[in-house]
């Protein structure tokens, strides 16, 4: 009980801090950029607009990336039919993220990002650059949250539940 009201204090806490200007301005910037999908065809997030969107900046040489793709692919199972979508985009090679898709089971979409995304995702708050980082966009494309490092279940879930 209190972790879920800690969980929901920090949401409305980091919403209120998450919407400005700049930041509207990078989501949509995100939400309008074409990416790549692992079959060659470019693709842009809001052509997912009206679910929620749990965006994960991650790479397959990053160690943490690998830890957190469990808690993404049970997210991805358990709110699917609400309108969540996990959307992994790779800061990484075609190849590579082909294999380790397999490899890994991953049940999510994927896209393949180069550096003009990753400074995106700076503009989202992720000032080092660094992977993993998540931003959970509401369905009007709204920064919800965003998060430097490895992400839980947990920690996702309770991001998620105020947004279902």
């Amino acid at each position: 009980m209190v972790a879920a009201v800690a969980g929901l204090a920090g949401y409305y806490f980091n919403r209120a801090r998450l919407s400005s200007p700049a930041t509207e301005a990078a989501a949509e910037k995100l939400m309008q950029a074409s990416l790549t999908d692992l079959s060659g065809k470019r693709q842009t997030l809001s052509q997912r607009r009206g679910k929620i969107l749990v965006v994960n900046f991650w790479a397959t040489w990053c160690l943490p990336c690998r830890e957190e793709i469990p808690a993404l692919k049970k997210i991805q199972t358990k709110h699917a039919a609400n309108g969540v979508e996990v959307v992994g985009i790779a800061i990484d090679n075609v190849a590579k993220v082909l294999d380790y898709a397999a490899e890994m089971s991953i049940n999510y979409g994927l896209l393949i990002g180069g550096a003009e995304i990753l400074a995106t995702s700076r503009e989202l708050g992720n000032l080092a650059e660094v992977l993993p980082f998540t931003v959970i966009l509401d369905r009007a494309g709204k920064v919800a949250y965003t998060h430097v490092g490895v992400l839980t279940e947990g920690a996702l879930d309770s991001v998620l539940l105020p947004l279902l």
